[in-house]
């Protein structure tokens, strides 16, 4: 099953959802923002998107910029830092079987449906 992380608020995310909507394949949507992700599930998330965590932060957010911006963090830190601010995970992220992308931009969606 498809799955998409999902914030509405935001455009790409939307243009996201569109995207995996207008498929026609069955797939779940996760409102990340309204349930926190476990420190596990990012870890899972990250893997699969063969990528280093810090690539996965949204560096332009003001909880990063406040907080964290200019520090060195670990892996673990910085996923404790995205559990604990779910506003600094970039979207959307859809995960199909073991591949994962992030959708940006949203056709880059296309790529594992």
């Amino acid at each position: 099953m498809t799955k998409i992380y999902h914030n509405p608020r935001c455009s790409k995310s939307r243009q996201g959802l569109e995207i995996l909507t207008k498929s026609g394949k069955p797939f779940e949507v996760v409102k990340y923002l309204d349930n926190n992700l476990s420190v596990e599930a990012l870890k899972e998330i990250v893997e699969l998107l063969n990528i280093n965590p810090i690539d996965l932060v949204r560096k332009n957010e003001a909880i990063w910029k406040s907080d964290f911006k200019g520090k060195t963090l670990t892996d673990t830190e910085t996923i404790e830092a995205m559990v604990n601010h779910p506003k600094l995970i970039e979207r959307p992220i859809v995960i199909s079987g073991n591949k994962a992308v992030i959708g940006r931009p949203p056709e880059r969606i296309l790529e594992i449906i």
